[in-house]
């Protein structure tokens, strides 16, 4: 364990550096990133448009600005927001909560729908096992940003669009492990000797398939956050997805990357949390 941890602590720090300047290069060799939202702002003169973009170019230089974001980096600092002009570690700080209550209610509704509509199909197979296929089906053919809308439509709370992005991945993942233990025959046996269902369930279907569900539930971590950032351009909800989208309209290089290395972090520390939680499983759960 002492190594397994270790391992996942060199990943997580290789993937904030990888993910940084990777996020940095793409956004500095995109099409129109030397350009400016106020360049096209009339209230600003020639003069105040130049000394904006004269701010900018010491980050010009990918060598030199991957060398400053590492060096305050190491020293927790983010830089300063182009357009916001304030440190971009107060930013986060500001609108994390309200992107952590968001996915938090967002995932625990995804799973509580998803791992429920996987048992009803399974135990269904005919009636609901069908219709719930066919919903399945529909939510994960929609993009994120149509099923904000549709919730800014019915003014549903929004936590409802990232659970509708969660549950096609819960449902179907969840349903195939269901009836791929529900012929094993322990559960046979079981069932012949006239158990009850909830005993069957909770003492020889969940057990086996946990170190499955540990891991789809790493990916539904990252997934959450993912949709987070076009549901929250589209909510008006003020975290950090909104922060990234106004980021990404006025090309504010600090935040992008930032927000990019969170989200490779919470994606590296999801999986690896589900790997800790599968190694320390009994051997008869982790088999």
């Amino acid at each position: 364990m002492p190594r397994k941890l270790a391992g996942h602590l060199a990943g997580l720090i290789f993937t904030a550096i990888a993910g940084a300047l990777f996020a940095a290069t793409l956004v500095r060799l995109a099409p129109g990133a030397d350009s400016d939202e106020h360049d096209f702002d009339p209230r600003f003169s020639q003069s105040s448009i130049a000394a904006l973009h004269q701010a900018r170019d010491a980050d010009r230089s990918l060598p030199r600005y991957y060398m400053k974001y590492l060096g305050g980096l190491a020293h927790g600092d983010f830089g300063t927001s182009y357009s916001l002009k304030r440190p971009v570690s107060e930013l986060i700080a500001d609108r994390g909560p309200a992107t952590l209550k968001l996915t938090g209610v967002g995932l625990a509704a995804g799973w509580t729908f998803g791992f429920t509509l996987a048992l009803a199909a399974v135990r269904f197979k005919n009636g609901v096992g069908w219709a719930a296929s066919a919903a399945s089906s529909l939510l994960l053919c929609l993009p994120v940003a149509l099923t904000a809308l549709l919730i800014l439509f019915v003014r549903a709370p929004w936590w409802w669009a990232i659970s509708l992005a969660v549950i096609p991945k819960i449902y179907t993942y969840s349903r195939a492990m269901l009836e791929k233990i529900e012929h094993e025959p322990h559960v046979l046996l079981a069932r012949a000797q006239g158990l009850g269902r909830g005993r069957i369930l909770f003492r020889h279907v969940l057990p086996p398939i946990l170190p499955e569900l540990f891991a789809l539930a790493g990916i539904s971590v990252s997934l959450a956050f993912s949709a987070a950032i076009p549901i929250e351009a589209i909510s008006d909800v003020p975290g950090v997805g909104q922060l990234a989208w106004q980021a990404a309209l006025g090309r504010d290089l600090p935040i992008l990357v930032t927000v990019t290395l969170l989200l490779a972090l919470i994606t590296r520390a999801a999986n690896a949390a589900a790997d800790i939680a599968i190694s320390a499983l009994p051997s008869g759960a982790a088999r």
